[in-house]
């Protein structure tokens, strides 16, 4: 089993999401974030210059079984790509272990 652990933008949400639906990865937790990149110069907009030093995105965090790995790597990178700097991270990390509280059951079992 992997983790899977995505920093995207938070207008790429929606996306991301229908992307993993379409591969029926339909279990998954995310939250707002805020994180520093390596943007240094902020942007003008109407004459006026805004930070970016503080950069809002989305985390999402994904349990998968070996099999749903790539594909699921895939539909995030496709679905939140915007081709410019800031467009996230994607982290694969193994587990262990995994259980279901509610029923007992214990690795890939537990994900599905």
């Amino acid at each position: 089993m992997k983790k899977i652990e995505a920093i995207i933008r938070k207008s790429k949400f929606d996306e991301v999401k229908e992307a993993l639906h379409k591969i029926e990865v339909n279990f998954f937790t995310y939250w707002d974030v805020t994180g520093v990149g390596n943007e240094k110069e902020g942007h003008v907009y109407r004459g006026i210059t805004y930070s970016t030093t503080d950069i809002q995105r989305r985390y999402i965090s994904i349990v998968v079984s070996d099999p749903f790995l790539e594909k699921t790597v895939d539909a995030i990178l496709n679905a939140a790509a915007t081709g410019m700097v800031g467009d996230g991270k994607v982290f694969v990390s193994d587990i262990q272990e995994t259980y279901r509280i509610r029923t007992k059951e214990k690795g890939t079992d537990a994900v599905n």
